[in-house]
């Protein structure tokens, strides 16, 4: 348990030096009707870069974890984009494949923003990615190294399905889990719409029963929840689990898949 709220308070770290990127989005996002697909890994700092874009206009998306040493995915990127390089973005609707971060996050925004304007400080990010690097070495550079005790274990027949937002960092926990396992899964965001929704869980800054924002995203994300919204929530179709707690979600994908 220790160990778990060690991780907690890195990953909180972590998300405060990013400036808290990856915690609020639109309440209505143009989500495609094919599933994006991103090959990436967690403790890439050119990686969050895009995660947190994808939070702020709360897409939902395939993830193929990529981490070095890793055998799934790393030979896929390479056959479709000519190069082992990431992140690296797979979009259907439109036959498009981008790598460089920079590139997918305009393109991005162009496609699925609501004006297809690309905020300011979106727009150019230094080359060298210093924050993001330094957020990456706080929280102990989890998610950059393949668990080598699974290579050459087989990926689940079907997605894991994990709810959350870039900036969480219990989410984070579960996201470097499932990359050092190489385990594929659909990320849902459950961006923050309003201020309302600001807090933990239990600890939200409107005291009372959590109302959503009628019409939002997460209004349709309570009717998977329950009576109130927690992140991560993982729900892994394989083995008809479903489950909150990032720690008891990191004990049972080692468990199963580890």
């Amino acid at each position: 348990m220790l160990i778990h709220q060690v991780k907690v308070i890195q990953a909180l770290a972590s998300a405060v030096v990013e400036g808290g990127r990856g915690t609020t989005g639109t309440a209505h996002p143009q989500q495609p009707e094919k599933s994006l697909k991103l090959y990436e890994f967690e403790g890439s700092p050119f990686c969050r870069r895009v995660r947190e874009v994808m939070t702020l206009l709360n897409l939902d998306y395939e993830v193929y974890p990529c981490p070095k040493g890793g055998q799934k995915f790393r030979p896929m990127v390479k056959a479709l984009g000519g190069k082992t390089q990431f992140p690296f973005l797979v979009d259907e609707n439109t036959n498009t494949q981008l790598h460089e971060s920079q590139d997918i996050i305009h393109y991005l925004f162009k496609h699925y923003g609501k004006s297809g304007h690309i905020p300011k400080k979106y727009a150019h990010y230094p080359k060298v990615p210093y924050v993001a690097l330094a957020g990456t070495l706080i929280n102990g550079a989890r998610g950059v190294w393949v668990n080598k005790k699974i290579i050459n274990r087989p990926a689940p027949e079907q997605l894991i399905e994990l709810w959350g937002f870039e900036a969480s960092p219990y989410t984070r926990i579960v996201r470097a889990t499932l990359t050092e396992l190489e385990l594929p899964f659909i990320f849902h965001n459950v961006a923050k719409e309003r201020w309302q929704d600001q807090g933990l869980a239990k600890l939200r800054l409107k005291p009372g029963k959590y109302q959503p924002l009628q019409g939002g995203k997460r209004e349709q994300v309570l009717k998977v929840m329950g009576d109130n919204i927690q992140v991560p929530y993982l729900v892994d179709p394989n083995t008809d689990t479903k489950m909150f707690e990032s720690k008891d979600i990191v004990d049972y994908l080692h468990k199963q898949y580890g």
